[in-house]
């Protein structure tokens, strides 16, 4: 236990990464997705909440549309901090990966789980709800894989 929670949280990041690389190969693309939602959020006319998320913004007053697009603009704030700690990780500081994939895992779960109780008017499927469900199975896999020492060849 002591040995997993050093590779957790390590003393020190650095830029070696001790798990099984698949764990590494994965952390990019979720990266670069993390950073592209991060700019559409921020960027779009409609910070992807009609054009993604689908929800109805054009059936609600001027003013409740706006406040769910700042709403959404600021979260995509916080994704481009996520997703920056993690391209920094995934360039510099590999030994980061294994503590941004239980970030990942505690974000996407209470995520889908606020989800849960406080739902959303959409008008159909939006992808962060499949996310929700997707990226812990994903996240925990990937976690237990960062975490396990890749075999030193003989």
């Amino acid at each position: 236990m002591k040995h997993i929670l050093a590779r957790l949280f390590p003393a020190q990041f650095d830029n070696v990464f001790r798990g099984n690389k698949i764990a590494l190969w994965v952390f990019y693309p979720i990266t670069a997705v993390t950073l592209w939602r991060s700019q559409h959020h921020m960027l779009a006319a409609d910070g992807g909440a009609q054009s993604i998320a689908t929800i109805p913004l054009d059936s609600y007053p001027d003013g409740a549309s706006a406040t769910i697009i700042a709403i959404f603009a600021q979260w995509g704030l916080i994704q481009l901090l996520l997703g920056m700690l993690m391209l920094l990780a995934a360039v510099r500081y590999k030994s980061m990966v294994p503590l941004l994939w239980l970030v990942l895992l505690i974000e996407w779960t209470g995520r889908g789980l606020v989800g849960q109780f406080k739902s959303i008017e959409t008008i159909s499927t939006a992808p962060g709800q499949m996310g929700n469900i997707v990226i812990p199975i994903i996240a925990l896999a990937m976690l237990v894989l960062s975490l396990w020492p890749e075999k030193k060849a003989d």
